[in-house]
């Protein structure tokens, strides 16, 4: 399952500024912890490809420059729609941006083209990043959720599935007879969120029309919204409690539920060459709920969920990423007035992704069978990975919590043998991760084969800890091996030495961080003086400015009333830390 960043949020609320504040503040001031967070997951999947988008691609225009040379300007006064999505302002040192991510890291992007004025369509988003990008670009989505246009006010009235396939039309013409864009066949449409239905837009020719023009056939869909709750006021009913719906979370029902209504749409793509995405989901949209969404149920679910599509014939799915006060992100830089002190927060559904990655691994021949293991328990799902058609890995998920001894289970596999018609194939070990924590609600103490991106606050992008893989010895006379899967937790398990080793990075590059900040008032003391000082009286310290540049501040630069504010800053950052994690 790919990552998936975004510019705005599916409810619409602005995170633009903050969102790319985490990947970086220009093209040459790039966020380290993003870097790694990315290199993570590139180095277990070969690349890692994310989604520029949402709500706001859809008024964004591309402007020669800012004010204050800023890289992405906001503007809330002209948004007209439930959830305030501002119409977006960016500079081409955006694309360049994204460009010196790819240079570092592996990454490909999804970008969107607007598409709120088909009568004047803005398309240099697509211009420039042909230019800047090159192949790092994957597509460009033309309509987020079109389907919702009417409701979130962006058509008039009676706007349908024709009225959708005739402004898609005008925008391929376009596309088609501009030099500055020259790939073709790379559009992902038509990104429903499922007021529509897939066969409804359809039928009304697009596939003929446009077939060769579009190369991913898209949806969005969450399991549940928590939009009353944040947009109090915006006609969404009584606010969910989110400890109502957590079960909801925890079955493998969940995920065959919420991808029932797409499956008599993948054969159509499949005969017709095309992908077919969950190009945008989380947990619940409009930020997710607290306590669910970041909790590690909401990876086991991810986990699950994940694998179900890919037994379904899904190309990909990408995981949507809001701002400060959304539940469900898979990563969250520190308030700007923490992140001198404080480092970043990875959320649990995050570990679902390395999870993934190695289970389906690099080959890109994978097909994935839901085993409906445990007479088909909706508490203990199980996958099996095939590669080259012979069998790689399986995935064996608990949703339940240990309880009285109670929760955790053995699972028993066997290769080959019996019923099978095939001469008897377990091996004589294999190789095990784990993916556990104390609890489904625990937030900060998640593990992936014993490493882990620490709690809250605590990340610089890198796994900590020493890996553990443990080798289970199997019975290779009765064609067993048992395999101890703990409550909740997600076991892994490795057929072979090669399917461990083609996903398991030997060496993971991570980066340096080499821009300083606050240089002008920092102090170096020798730790030898530090111990066996007691400081000055108050009558020996004299008063003077501290603004550098003014008549007394060489004198006072140094001053060690300097490191006490210093101090008195750490300590504060840190009572407000313990505060948030109340």
């Amino acid at each position: 399952m790919p990552l998936c960043v975004m510019n705005g949020r599916s409810d619409g609320r602005s995170a633009c500024a903050w969102l790319w504040g985490s990947v970086g503040k220009n093209a040459s001031f790039i966020q380290v912890p993003f870097l790694n967070l990315l290199a993570t997951v590139a180095d277990r999947a070969g690349r890692v490809r994310i989604r520029v988008g949402g709500n706001t691609q859809e008024t964004a225009t591309l402007v020669d420059s800012l004010p204050d040379n800023e890289m992405i300007a906001k503007d809330k006064t002209d948004a007209t729609n439930p959830t305030d999505t501002p119409v977006l302002d960016f500079t081409a040192e955006m694309i360049y941006l994204l460009a010196n991510v790819s240079s570092l890291v592996n990454a490909k992007w999804y970008l969107g083209i607007p598409f709120n004025d088909t009568s004047n369509l803005r398309l240099q988003i697509a211009e420039a990043a042909e230019a800047i990008l090159g192949d790092n670009v994957l597509a460009f989505q033309v309509g987020n959720e079109p389907d919702l246009y009417v409701a979130h006010g962006h058509r008039p009235s009676g706007y349908n599935q024709t009225s959708y396939f005739d402004e898609f039309g005008i925008v391929v013409n376009a596309i088609s007879n501009n030099a500055n864009i020259p790939t073709r066949g790379n559009l992902v449409a038509p990104s429903l969120q499922g007021t529509w239905t897939l066969e409804s837009v359809f039928d009304t020719g697009f596939l003929t029309s446009y077939g060769s023009a579009v190369s991913i056939l898209s949806v969005e869909q969450y399991p549940d919204n928590n939009c009353a709750a944040a947009f109090p006021d915006a006609g969404f009913g009584t606010p969910v409690n989110p400890q109502d719906v957590f079960a909801n979370y925890l079955t493998h029902n969940a995920g065959k539920n919420l991808i029932a209504q797409y499956l008599s749409a993948v054969p159509t793509a499949q005969q017709m060459g095309k992908q077919f995405m969950m190009f945008e989901t989380n947990t619940a949209s409009c930020g997710g709920f607290p306590g669910v969404s970041d909790s590690f149920g909401s990876a086991l679910w991810a986990v699950d969920y994940g694998l179900q599509m890919a037994y379904s014939n899904f190309t990909g799915a990408l995981l949507h990423i809001g701002g400060q006060d959304v539940s469900y992100n898979p990563f969250t830089p520190p308030p700007t007035n923490l992140s001198t002190t404080h480092g970043w927060t990875v959320g649990p559904i995050f570990y679902s992704t390395l999870v993934l990655a190695e289970a389906l691994g690099t080959t890109n021949t994978s097909q994935v069978l839901d085993l409906n293991a445990n007479s088909g328990s909706d508490q203990t799902p199980a996958y099996a990975i095939y590669e080259n058609g012979a069998l790689a890995r399986m995935v064996l998920v608990n949703f339940m919590t240990e309880q009285d001894g109670q929760g955790a289970y053995t699972a028993t596999i066997s290769v080959g043998g019996g019923q099978t018609g095939e001469g008897n194939g377990t091996p004589s070990q294999v190789k095990v991760k784990y993916l556990t924590a104390p609890s489904v609600a625990e937030k900060d103490n998640v593990t992936w084969a014993n490493q882990t991106y620490g709690g809250r606050f605590e990340c610089d992008g890198r796994l900590s800890g020493t890996e553990v893989i443990q080798t289970i010895t199997c019975d290779t006379n009765a064609n067993t091996c048992d395999i101890p899967v703990p409550a909740p937790g997600v076991a892994l398990v490795f057929i072979s030495s090669g399917a461990q080793g083609e996903t398991d990075p030997s060496t993971t590059e991570t980066y340096a961080t080499t821009a300083l900040t606050k240089t002008a008032n920092t102090v170096s003391i020798d730790p030898s003086v530090l111990a066996t000082s007691n400081g000055m009286s108050a009558k020996d310290r004299g008063l003077s400015s501290t603004s550098q540049g003014s008549s007394d501040a060489a004198r006072t630069a140094g001053a060690v009333p300097g490191l006490v504010a210093l101090l008195a800053f750490v300590l504060g950052a840190c009572a407000v830390s313990g505060a948030l994690r109340r």
